[in-house]
Protein backbone atom coordinates (compact mmCIF):
# COMPACT_ATOMS: atom_id res chain seq x y z
CA UNK A 1 0.00 0.00 0.00
CA UNK A 2 1.74 3.31 -1.29
CA UNK A 3 -0.30 6.25 0.57
CA UNK A 4 1.54 10.43 0.66
CA UNK A 5 3.47 11.20 4.07
CA UNK A 6 1.95 13.87 6.14
CA UNK A 7 4.14 16.99 6.44
CA UNK A 8 7.07 16.68 8.79
CA UNK A 9 6.10 12.48 9.40
CA UNK A 10 8.88 10.36 9.68
CA UNK A 11 9.20 6.19 9.66
CA UNK A 12 8.51 4.62 12.52
CA UNK A 13 11.89 2.80 11.91
CA UNK A 14 13.90 5.47 12.49
CA UNK A 15 16.38 6.21 14.93
CA UNK A 16 14.26 6.25 18.45
CA UNK A 17 14.95 9.15 20.73
CA UNK A 18 15.28 8.56 25.13
CA UNK A 19 13.68 8.65 26.94
CA UNK A 20 10.43 6.60 26.53
CA UNK A 21 7.51 9.17 25.72
CA UNK A 22 4.77 9.86 28.43
CA UNK A 23 1.28 8.83 27.84
CA UNK A 24 -1.94 10.25 29.25
CA UNK A 25 -5.37 9.07 28.33
CA UNK A 26 -8.76 10.51 27.90
CA UNK A 27 -12.39 8.49 28.99
CA UNK A 28 -16.19 9.36 28.79
CA UNK A 29 -18.93 7.89 31.78
CA UNK A 30 -20.06 4.76 30.46
CA UNK A 31 -23.83 5.26 29.79
CA UNK A 32 -25.25 1.55 30.04
CA UNK A 33 -24.01 -1.93 31.76
CA UNK A 34 -22.42 -3.20 28.72
CA UNK A 35 -20.26 0.23 28.39
CA UNK A 36 -19.13 0.36 31.48
CA UNK A 37 -17.95 -3.39 31.18
CA UNK A 38 -15.87 -2.12 28.20
CA UNK A 39 -14.85 0.38 29.73
CA UNK A 40 -13.56 -1.30 32.64
CA UNK A 41 -11.78 -3.63 30.58
CA UNK A 42 -10.01 -1.47 29.00
CA UNK A 43 -8.85 0.66 32.13
CA UNK A 44 -7.03 -2.86 33.32
CA UNK A 45 -5.36 -3.45 30.04
CA UNK A 46 -3.97 0.20 29.65
CA UNK A 47 -3.07 0.52 33.66
CA UNK A 48 -0.09 -1.50 33.02
CA UNK A 49 1.59 1.06 30.60
CA UNK A 50 1.44 3.61 34.04
CA UNK A 51 -0.12 6.31 32.38
CA UNK A 52 1.44 10.03 34.24
CA UNK A 53 -2.74 10.52 34.83
CA UNK A 54 -5.84 9.44 32.56
CA UNK A 55 -9.09 12.18 32.49
CA UNK A 56 -13.19 11.84 32.52
CA UNK A 57 -15.01 13.57 30.13
CA UNK A 58 -17.84 15.65 31.36
CA UNK A 59 -20.71 15.93 28.43
CA UNK A 60 -22.24 18.98 27.06
CA UNK A 61 -23.98 21.28 29.85
CA UNK A 62 -22.87 18.75 32.65
CA UNK A 63 -25.03 16.37 31.35
CA UNK A 64 -22.65 13.48 32.70
CA UNK A 65 -21.57 15.17 35.99
CA UNK A 66 -22.55 12.27 38.18
CA UNK A 67 -21.57 9.77 36.15
CA UNK A 68 -18.58 11.69 35.35
CA UNK A 69 -17.90 11.88 39.32
CA UNK A 70 -18.83 7.82 40.03
CA UNK A 71 -16.17 7.14 37.15
CA UNK A 72 -13.57 9.61 38.27
CA UNK A 73 -13.99 8.29 42.36
CA UNK A 74 -13.72 4.92 41.13
CA UNK A 75 -10.83 4.73 38.63
CA UNK A 76 -9.36 6.76 41.86
CA UNK A 77 -10.32 4.18 44.48
CA UNK A 78 -10.21 1.03 42.43
CA UNK A 79 -6.81 1.06 40.46
CA UNK A 80 -3.24 2.92 40.80
CA UNK A 81 -3.98 5.30 38.16
CA UNK A 82 -3.81 9.11 38.89
CA UNK A 83 -7.03 10.35 37.75
CA UNK A 84 -8.52 13.92 36.51
CA UNK A 85 -11.57 15.34 36.39
CA UNK A 86 -13.27 17.10 33.47
CA UNK A 87 -15.24 19.97 35.20
CA UNK A 88 -16.97 22.29 32.78
CA UNK A 89 -19.21 25.85 33.51
CA UNK A 90 -21.87 25.46 30.91
CA UNK A 91 -25.32 25.50 32.20
CA UNK A 92 -24.31 25.24 35.81
CA UNK A 93 -24.21 28.03 38.85
CA UNK A 94 -21.23 28.93 40.69
CA UNK A 95 -22.63 26.91 43.42
CA UNK A 96 -23.23 23.63 42.09
CA UNK A 97 -19.53 24.10 40.22
CA UNK A 98 -17.90 24.51 43.53
CA UNK A 99 -19.70 22.06 45.31
CA UNK A 100 -18.44 19.56 42.72
CA UNK A 101 -15.06 21.00 43.12
CA UNK A 102 -15.35 20.51 47.07
CA UNK A 103 -16.28 17.01 46.04
CA UNK A 104 -13.54 15.60 44.07
CA UNK A 105 -11.02 17.41 46.66
CA UNK A 106 -12.87 15.10 49.68
CA UNK A 107 -12.58 12.20 47.17
CA UNK A 108 -8.81 12.41 47.53
CA UNK A 109 -8.64 13.81 43.26
CA UNK A 110 -6.15 16.59 42.94
CA UNK A 111 -6.32 17.02 38.86
CA UNK A 112 -8.65 18.37 37.45
CA UNK A 113 -9.49 19.31 33.68
CA UNK A 114 -11.05 22.90 33.19
CA UNK A 115 -12.97 23.57 30.03
CA UNK A 116 -15.61 26.30 29.12
CA UNK A 117 -17.52 23.12 27.68
CA UNK A 118 -19.30 22.49 25.05
CA UNK A 119 -23.52 24.34 24.45
CA UNK A 120 -26.39 21.91 24.50
CA UNK A 121 -27.25 20.21 21.04
CA UNK A 122 -29.19 22.42 18.88
CA UNK A 123 -27.91 25.87 20.74
CA UNK A 124 -25.82 27.40 18.37
CA UNK A 125 -23.12 29.61 20.19
CA UNK A 126 -22.23 29.33 23.90
CA UNK A 127 -24.25 31.44 26.10
CA UNK A 128 -22.63 31.87 30.11
CA UNK A 129 -25.30 30.60 33.05
CA UNK A 130 -26.43 33.78 34.88
CA UNK A 131 -25.53 32.58 38.02
CA UNK A 132 -22.48 30.74 36.63
CA UNK A 133 -19.05 31.06 35.94
CA UNK A 134 -18.46 33.02 32.30
CA UNK A 135 -15.68 31.23 30.96
CA UNK A 136 -12.58 28.48 31.49
CA UNK A 137 -10.59 31.58 32.67
CA UNK A 138 -13.31 32.36 34.90
CA UNK A 139 -13.79 28.62 36.32
CA UNK A 140 -10.07 28.14 36.67
CA UNK A 141 -9.70 30.92 38.75
CA UNK A 142 -12.57 29.92 41.30
CA UNK A 143 -11.16 25.87 41.32
CA UNK A 144 -7.96 27.91 42.72
CA UNK A 145 -9.95 30.16 45.19
CA UNK A 146 -11.15 26.04 46.56
CA UNK A 147 -8.24 24.21 46.82
CA UNK A 148 -5.09 23.78 44.92
CA UNK A 149 -5.75 21.61 42.13
CA UNK A 150 -3.13 20.50 38.92
CA UNK A 151 -5.18 22.11 36.51
CA UNK A 152 -5.06 21.26 32.66
CA UNK A 153 -6.86 23.29 29.84
CA UNK A 154 -7.43 23.03 26.60
CA UNK A 155 -5.38 24.41 23.11
CA UNK A 156 -6.14 24.40 19.66
CA UNK A 157 -3.58 24.10 17.27
CA UNK A 158 -6.03 24.89 14.32
CA UNK A 159 -7.74 27.26 16.19
CA UNK A 160 -10.54 27.41 18.56
CA UNK A 161 -13.98 27.65 16.02
CA UNK A 162 -15.61 30.32 18.03
CA UNK A 163 -12.15 32.51 18.20
CA UNK A 164 -11.70 35.76 16.38
CA UNK A 165 -8.73 34.86 15.07
CA UNK A 166 -5.39 32.99 15.80
CA UNK A 167 -3.75 35.69 18.02
CA UNK A 168 -6.71 36.42 20.24
CA UNK A 169 -7.26 32.09 20.75
CA UNK A 170 -3.42 32.09 21.25
CA UNK A 171 -4.36 34.91 23.97
CA UNK A 172 -6.81 33.56 25.76
CA UNK A 173 -4.70 30.58 26.25
CA UNK A 174 -2.35 32.36 27.61
CA UNK A 175 -5.14 33.75 30.22
CA UNK A 176 -5.42 30.23 30.88
CA UNK A 177 -1.88 29.69 31.94
CA UNK A 178 -1.78 33.14 33.72
CA UNK A 179 -4.52 32.16 35.43
CA UNK A 180 -2.48 29.34 36.78
CA UNK A 181 -3.46 26.55 34.23
CA UNK A 182 0.13 24.19 35.09
CA UNK A 183 -0.21 22.69 31.36
CA UNK A 184 -2.55 22.75 28.07
CA UNK A 185 -3.96 19.31 25.99
CA UNK A 186 -4.50 20.16 22.99
CA UNK A 187 -7.57 19.27 20.23
CA UNK A 188 -6.55 16.31 18.05
CA UNK A 189 -4.93 17.25 14.94
CA UNK A 190 -2.83 14.91 11.90
CA UNK A 191 -0.12 17.18 10.51
CA UNK A 192 2.63 17.46 12.62
CA UNK A 193 3.70 21.07 11.38
CA UNK A 194 0.37 22.43 12.46
CA UNK A 195 1.29 21.50 16.50
CA UNK A 196 5.26 22.49 15.92
CA UNK A 197 3.82 25.83 14.87
CA UNK A 198 1.58 26.34 16.92
CA UNK A 199 3.91 25.26 19.72
CA UNK A 200 6.32 27.98 18.24
CA UNK A 201 4.00 30.76 18.43
CA UNK A 202 2.74 29.61 21.68
CA UNK A 203 6.55 29.80 23.38
CA UNK A 204 7.00 32.96 21.53
CA UNK A 205 3.84 34.15 23.70
CA UNK A 206 5.82 33.50 26.88
CA UNK A 207 3.84 30.40 27.77
CA UNK A 208 6.36 27.93 29.36
CA UNK A 209 3.71 24.97 30.57
CA UNK A 210 3.93 21.52 28.99
CA UNK A 211 1.80 21.81 25.58
CA UNK A 212 0.73 17.93 25.38
CA UNK A 213 -0.20 16.92 21.58
CA UNK A 214 -3.90 15.54 21.60
CA UNK A 215 -3.15 11.97 19.45
CA UNK A 216 -6.80 10.36 18.02
CA UNK A 217 -6.30 7.17 17.02
CA UNK A 218 -8.74 6.60 13.87
CA UNK A 219 -11.65 4.37 14.90
CA UNK A 220 -13.49 5.31 11.84
CA UNK A 221 -12.71 6.98 9.12
CA UNK A 222 -16.10 8.71 7.69
CA UNK A 223 -17.37 9.33 11.82
CA UNK A 224 -14.29 11.00 12.72
CA UNK A 225 -14.51 12.95 9.62
CA UNK A 226 -18.25 14.25 10.22
CA UNK A 227 -17.11 14.89 13.68
CA UNK A 228 -13.81 17.28 12.62
CA UNK A 229 -15.99 19.65 10.64
CA UNK A 230 -17.42 20.45 13.73
CA UNK A 231 -14.21 20.71 15.78
CA UNK A 232 -12.22 22.83 13.93
CA UNK A 233 -9.58 19.79 13.05
CA UNK A 234 -8.99 19.50 9.70
CA UNK A 235 -8.60 16.26 8.08
CA UNK A 236 -5.77 16.24 5.33
CA UNK A 237 -6.26 14.71 1.81
CA UNK A 238 -3.13 12.00 2.66
CA UNK A 239 -5.21 10.60 5.66
CA UNK A 240 -8.23 10.19 3.65
CA UNK A 241 -6.65 8.23 1.12
CA UNK A 242 -4.82 5.95 3.28
CA UNK A 243 -7.99 4.63 4.37
CA UNK A 244 -9.96 5.14 1.10
CA UNK A 245 -11.21 1.46 0.08
CA UNK A 246 -10.77 -0.40 4.04
CA UNK A 247 -14.99 -0.08 4.85
CA UNK A 248 -14.90 -3.51 5.05
CA UNK A 249 -11.74 -4.28 6.13
CA UNK A 250 -11.49 -3.97 9.60
CA UNK A 251 -8.28 -5.76 10.35
CA UNK A 252 -5.70 -3.75 7.82
CA UNK A 253 -8.12 -0.38 8.71
CA UNK A 254 -7.02 -1.28 12.57
CA UNK A 255 -3.36 -1.45 11.34
CA UNK A 256 -3.10 1.45 9.59
CA UNK A 257 -4.79 3.36 12.32
CA UNK A 258 -1.55 1.95 14.66
CA UNK A 259 0.74 2.77 11.93
CA UNK A 260 -0.49 6.39 11.27
CA UNK A 261 -0.56 6.68 14.93
CA UNK A 262 2.60 5.96 15.71
CA UNK A 263 4.29 7.28 13.11
CA UNK A 264 2.72 10.74 14.07
CA UNK A 265 3.94 10.71 17.53
CA UNK A 266 7.22 9.25 16.55
CA UNK A 267 7.61 12.30 14.13
CA UNK A 268 6.17 14.64 17.09
CA UNK A 269 9.32 12.86 19.13
CA UNK A 270 12.37 13.34 16.97
CA UNK A 271 10.59 17.32 17.01
CA UNK A 272 11.70 17.08 20.89
CA UNK A 273 8.10 16.38 21.89
CA UNK A 274 7.56 13.41 24.48
CA UNK A 275 4.30 13.10 25.60
CA UNK A 276 0.92 12.39 24.40
CA UNK A 277 -2.63 12.60 25.40
CA UNK A 278 -4.35 10.17 24.20
CA UNK A 279 -8.54 10.43 23.25
CA UNK A 280 -9.40 6.39 23.65
CA UNK A 281 -12.71 6.72 22.71
CA UNK A 282 -12.47 3.96 25.73
CA UNK A 283 -10.72 1.42 23.61
CA UNK A 284 -7.95 -0.80 24.54
CA UNK A 285 -7.10 -2.29 21.69
CA UNK A 286 -5.85 0.68 19.36
CA UNK A 287 -4.09 2.55 21.98
CA UNK A 288 -2.78 -0.05 23.58
CA UNK A 289 -0.86 -0.82 19.93
CA UNK A 290 0.00 2.45 19.30
CA UNK A 291 1.56 2.85 23.36
CA UNK A 292 3.22 -0.45 22.46
CA UNK A 293 5.01 0.47 18.82
CA UNK A 294 6.39 3.43 20.36
CA UNK A 295 7.94 1.25 23.38
CA UNK A 296 5.62 1.10 26.35
CA UNK A 297 4.51 -2.04 28.21
CA UNK A 298 4.25 -5.42 27.13
CA UNK A 299 2.54 -6.25 23.45
CA UNK A 300 -1.14 -7.03 23.74
CA UNK A 301 -1.12 -7.21 20.04
CA UNK A 302 1.48 -7.32 17.30
CA UNK A 303 1.82 -3.89 16.01
CA UNK A 304 1.80 -3.11 12.76
CA UNK A 305 5.18 -2.11 11.46
CA UNK A 306 5.93 1.23 9.93
CA UNK A 307 7.48 0.03 6.41
CA UNK A 308 3.63 -0.87 5.55
CA UNK A 309 2.80 2.36 5.10
CA UNK A 310 4.48 2.54 1.81
CA UNK A 311 7.65 4.64 0.38
CA UNK A 312 7.88 8.36 0.88
CA UNK A 313 6.29 9.95 -2.61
Amino acid sequence: MSSPRPPGATRLAAARPAPLPGVSFEFFPPKTEEMETRLWNTIRRLEPLAPSFVSVTYGAAGSTRDRTYETVCRINRETSLPTAAHLSCVGTTREEVDEMVRRYWRQGIRHIVALRGDPPEGTPRYTPHPGGYANSVDLLEGIRRIADFEISVAAFPEVHPEAQSPDADLEYLKRKIDAGAHRAITQYFFDVDVFMRFLDRARAKGIAVPIVPGIMPVFNFAKLSKFSAKCGASVPRWLAEMFEGLDDDPETRRQVAVAQAAEQCQALREQGVNEFHFYTLNGARLTGAICHALGLGPPTEAPLAAERLGPRP
